[in-house]
């Protein structure tokens, strides 16, 4: 009897064992996990102020998660809402902000052809009226030369939090703590430079509207807990 009840006891140690071992490696799984926030009201607020609401949507495909080194482009679509003005969208003049390193760095609409120099201005985008453009955009400095296709590919995220863990700035560095720690949150933006123009009179502004625009779409970068691999949070 106390041979078997010693067994129990083992089988039971190794089982309390594994079970330990599964939820540590389920924490670790998720302990990188990031959720990036467009703050859509804003852009709202921003284009009701000039008076552009009924003329302009902007949304952006976002996934419920990401690791912390995975999102390497946003997703943009723009809606051209308008019956009778022509949407351009300037991409040379567009920016992505971070707000931690106040960096404006340049942004390179992805072309469908390969990429093969990042010093060509790049051509304005047409959004006739009630159509939307969907576009793939990241910025110049994430771009690196692939020495063997000799084209520029992404291969570096769009927002390097990682690099705040060795930065020589120390605020950085204890930013970084605080953002694993999910005491800050991160924050960065893409300004979308716009111009509208009447279609039978080319660049020229309509009635009461800019003849160009700048829209700041914010985004909020936050840490999930670990709790989020749960199965009943999985669309959280």
């Amino acid at each position: 009897m106390v041979a078997r009840n010693e067994q129990n006891l083992i089988f039971l140690t190794l089982y309390v064992i594994g079970v330990a071992y599964t939820f540590t490696k389920m924490i670790e799984s998720i302990d990188d996990k990031i959720k990036f926030i467009y703050e859509k009201k804003i852009v709202d607020d921003q284009l009701k102020d000039k008076n552009l609401q009924d003329d302009i949507g902007i949304s952006f495909r976002l996934s419920p998660s990401y690791f912390i080194d995975e999102l390497k482009e946003l997703s943009v679509s723009i809606e051209n809402k308008s019956k009778n003005q022509a949407l351009y969208v300037d991409w040379d003049n567009c920016s992505l902000v971070v707000e931690y390193s106040k960096q404006s760095r340049r942004v390179i609409r992805k072309s469908p052809d390969l990429t093969r120099d990042l010093a060509v201005p790049q051509s304005l985008s047409l959004i006739a009226p009630t159509k939307t453009l969907s576009a793939a955009v990241a910025a110049e400095d994430v771009f690196k030369l692939d020495e063997l296709t000799k084209t520029y590919q992404v291969n570096t995220p769009l927002i390097n939090i990682k690099t705040l863990e060795k930065s020589p700035v120390k605020a950085q560095r204890l930013l970084y703590q605080d953002f694993i720690d999910r005491k800050q949150e991160l924050k960065f933006s893409l300004q979308l430079v716009l111009r509208i123009s009447e279609l039978r009179v080319g660049l020229v502004p309509g009635e009461n509207k800019p003849t160009m625009c700048i829209v700041d779409c914010p985004f909020t970068i936050k840490k999930l807990p670990w709790y989020y691999a749960m199965p009943w949070n999985k669309r959280r």
